[in-house]
This record gives C-alpha cells, sequence and structure tokens, in this order.
C-alpha cells in the first residue's frame, strides 16, 4: 500500500514559488512558450510529489480528476467556436457593427459598451457567452473608430466580470454563496457594497478616457466605408438578431449553457441559409475552421476571419495541461498546506478578509479554474468566519471578489484563456484596463480595514434561521 506524506508550510511554499518563479521567468524575460511553461511546472509538481510518497499512477490520476472538473468548462470551449462563427455567418455581428457605427459616438462607446456588457452579463449570468458576442461586435466597432484593442477588452471584460458577480442565475454566484452557507440574495447585497463603488469608478474612468476619442480625424469616412463593406457582404435584416435573441432567452430561462449555445446556433443556421444565401456546407464548415472574411476592407476581414472549433483548439490544448497541473498540486495538498500556515497567522477581521481574497488569486494561478478556487476558498475559511461571528455573505462576497474577479487576468487559467482566444488580445495587454477586476477586490480590502461593510450575524433567537437579521458594523 502507497504510503504517503503531507507536504508542510516550506515545502509547498517551495512547490509553489518554483512554480510562480518557472512561469513568470518563461513569459517577461525568456518569452518560452505557455504550453512548455506549463508542462515543465508540473514536471516540477510531480518531483515533488515524489519526494512525498506519491506513485507516478496516485499524481496521474490528480491529473485527470482536475481535468475532469474542468470538463465544463471544456465544452463550453469548442461550443463558443462555433458561435462566434455561427453569428458572423447569420450577419448577426454585421448587424451589430452596422448600427452600431450608426449610433454609437466614440466619445460614448467606452461607458456604453461597459454598461451594456454588464446588463447583459446580468440579464444571462454569463461572462463567457457576453465577452463571445457583445465582446467581439464592440472590438470590432471600435477598431473602426481607432480606440486601442486592449483598451476595448478591457471595458467588455469589466462589464462582463460585473454583471456575472451580480447575476442571481450566474453560477459562479451561487456556487459561492453555497460554498459559505449564505443565502444567495443576501450574498448579493452584501457584495454591492463592494461592487457599486467600484463599479462607479471604473464607469467615471471610461468616461473620461472616452472623451479622448472624440475627435478623430478622418473618422466618418473610415465608418461609411465599413458600413458600405459590410451592406456589401451581407443583408443588414433585422432577423439577422434572431440567433442573439434565443442566446438571451434561453440564457434568462436558466437553460444549460451548452444547450442555450446550441439553440442559438441552430438559429443562425437557418438565418445564414435563409436571409444571408449561405448554403449548408459552407456553414457548417465554418463551425469547425471559422469565417472567412472576403470584403473591399483588409481590417474588416481581420476582424471578422475568426471563430470556428479549431480556432479554440491552442486555448483548449493549454487548459488541459493547466487543469492537471491543478489536479496534482490538489492531490499532493499543495496549496492546503501553504495557505493553512498562513491562515493560522491571520490576527484580525481585516487581515482575514484580505488573505481570503489573496488566497482566491492565488488558487487561481495554481488551480486555474475560478470554481475549484471558489470550493477550496469556502472549505478553509468557513471556520475562521464561524468563530468571528462574520456573516456567511462575507465568505461568500471575498470569494467572489479573489477568485471570479481575478480569474480572466491570469493568462493560464480557463477564463484568461478564453478571454485572450475569443478577443485576439492577449491577458497582459488588456489586464490593465479591466478596471472592474482590479478595483473591487483591492476596495473590498481597504474598506474592511477602515471598518466600512462589515456584517456580523446578530445573537439572537432568529439567529438560527437561514435569513436570520444582519448588522453592519
Amino acid at each position: 500500500m502507497e504510503t504517503t506524506k503531507t507536504p508542510g508550510f516550506s515545502q509547498a511554499a517551495l512547490c509553489f514559488g518554483g512554480i510562480f518563479l518557472l512561469i513568470s521567468t518563461g513569459i517577461f524575460w525568456l518569452d518560452i512558450n505557455l504550453h512548455l511553461l506549463l508542462i515543465t511546472a508540473l514536471v516540477w509538481a510531480c518531483l515533488h510529489g515524489h519526494r512525498l510518497g506519491h506513485s507516478f499512477q496516485s499524481m496521474r490520476s490528480g491529473m485527470s480528476e482536475g481535468i475532469q472538473k474542468g470538463l465544463g468548462a471544456i465544452y463550453i470551449f469548442i461550443i463558443i467556436g462555433m458561435l462566434v462563427a455561427a453569428f458572423i455567418e447569420s450577419g448577426t455581428v454585421a448587424w451589430l457593427i452596422y448600427y452600431g457605427l450608426e449610433y454609437l459616438s466614440p466619445g460614448l462607446f467606452l461607458p456604453v459598451s461597459l454598461i451594456l456588457c454588464t446588463l447583459m452579463s446580468l440579464a444571462t449570468g454569463t461572462a463567457w457567452g457576453t465577452v463571445a458576442t457583445a465582446g467581439v461586435v464592440l472590438l470590432e466597432i471600435g477598431s473602426a473608430m481607432n480606440i486601442p484593442l486592449p483598451l476595448i477588452a478591457g471595458v467588455v471584460i469589466s462589464g462582463a466580470s460585473c454583471g456575472d458577480k451580480m447575476s442571481p442565475v450566474s453560477d459562479t454566484t451561487n456556487l459561492s454563496a453555497m460554498s459559505a452557507g449564505a443565502p444567495l440574495f443576501r450574498h448579493i447585497k452584501v457584495m454591492a457594497w463592494t461592487s457599486t463603488p467600484a463599479y462607479t469608478l471604473t464607469l467615471l474612468t471610461f468616461t473620461l478616457i472616452g472623451f479622448s476619442y472624440t475627435s478623430e480625424p478622418n473618422l466618418p469616412d473610415s465608418i461609411q466605408m465599413m458600413q458600405s463593406a459590410l451592406s456589401s457582404s451581407f443583408s443588414i435584416s433585422l432577423l439577422a438578431v434572431l440567433p442573439l435573441v434565443v442566446l438571451v432567452i434561453c440564457s434568462a430561462r436558466r437553460m444549460a449553457p451548452e444547450i442555450a449555445m446550441l439553440a442559438s446556433i441552430l438559429t443562425a443556421g437557418f438565418v445564414a441559409i435563409a436571409v444571408q444565401g449561405v448554403d449548408v456546407t459552407q456553414f457548417l464548415n465554418s463551425l469547425q475552421g471559422g469565417y472567412k472574411a472576403n470584403t473591399e476592407l483588409e481590417t474588416l476581414n481581420n476582424l471578422l476571419s475568426r471563430g470556428g472549433i479549431q480556432s479554440m483548439m491552442w486555448t483548449l490544448s493549454l487548459c488541459l495541461i493547466a487543469l492537471a497541473l491543478g489536479g496534482v498540486l490538489n492531490k499532493l495538498g499543495i496549496l492546503t498546506a501553504l495557505l493553512k500556515g498562513v491562515i493560522s497567522r491571520v490576527q484580525s477581521t481585516g487581515s482575514l478578509i484580505a488573505t481570503t481574497i489573496s488566497t482566491g488569486f492565488l488558487s487561481n494561478m495554481c488551480l486555474g479554474e475560478a470554481y475549484l478556487s471558489i470550493i477550496l476558498g469556502g472549505q478553509l475559511y468557513k471556520k475562521a468566519y464561524e468563530k468571528r461571528e462574520l456573516d456567511s455573505a462575507m465568505l461568500s462576497r471575498s470569494l467572489e471578489e479573489g477568485a471570479t474577479l481575478t480569474t480572466g487576468l491570469i493568462p493560464w487559467t480557463t477564463s484568461g484563456l478564453f478571454y485572450s482566444a475569443t478577443l485576439g488580445v492577449s491577458v497582459l495587454e488588456f489586464a490593465p484596463w479591466a478596471l472592474f477586476n482590479l478595483l473591487s477586490p483591492m476596495l473590498a480590502i481597504i474598506m474592511v480595514f477602515l471598518g466600512i461593510g462589515i456584517f456580523k450575524k446578530r445573537r439572537t433567537a432568529q439567529a438560527n434561521t437561514q435569513d436570520a437579521e444582519y448588522l453592519s458594523e
């Protein structure tokens, strides 16, 4: 029978520190492919596993378990590639770009885009769906207005992340509440204390930045040229919006994301054939290999030539390696050992909140998936919050701040890989502009140290009910 040892804090720190050093050095200084860096990190983790007495079969089992937990994201990766191609073939993207250019002014583009993405994610409960649909369209509209792509991507991700975080139909919102043992709407109410100021600052910042794009030279001519190229290649019909309407309705009715997207793809196929005059073979080939644009403008061709299953393969393969690495680290108990050493040193409510949020970011870096980080954080910190008589929604809020919002800012997580592949902008380029994702966790920590937005359970006879009364300190 296999005899294994539990890693101590020092070995856990050495293992994780080595992984962090390998990846950061490879990305920032040596410019090595991320796939190879993660494989090297996987080998490094396995060496520590061997030292702890784990057999290769045991560690391979951990890899498989890590990948299995991320299969939901992998399925969505494949379907999203099909969805993007289907939306372009059906003219949905062309219609949105055409009228977006007609009515959106450059000065208002950034704040309006932020609000649009927020509302869409709030209604559908999915940041990924918003980025893959509205995000792609807004990227192309903004590009025509000469707004830098990383800035647009940051706006899209900020809005999509905020809406996803605050939506009662979001999977991460429900998972965070469940992991912390908090009632769903109490969780959302407590999150509003940090999300509202963070969103307000984000909106004001993007509004001020937008003013610098109000007087771009030759902008009307370039917009007219793009609209002309679009109308000559697509039928700009109201029916083209039907696939997007189907997606929003299905998502709002809380259908599984895979079903909602497949229904939208089928609708897009009907519209592409009936309205755009695309034959069945061309449509199906686009779902596999992506849409190949052939308009009058080369810039528009570059923007529209995207989508398809094959466009997601680089991302998907990297995702598999990252999930395998996370599975091994979980099997070895590296992250648990590292965090238990940190938890034992926590002395105040402020440091507990800061540590919980930091743990979410650290877990995302190790495990590559926000779902796993949320579950792990709930398991590790639940007793610490109960000991301090803190509202369980304080824990669920911290899980969202640390795990949900930071996962898209790490290049090798499933969200970071997805955003980068879908928008065609690297994580390192858009991360500084994902202002909401950066501001909300920071404000959550600052506010707690200032004594703002701290909620405790009121010790009454009603405290045993699920919807007990809560006070703010």
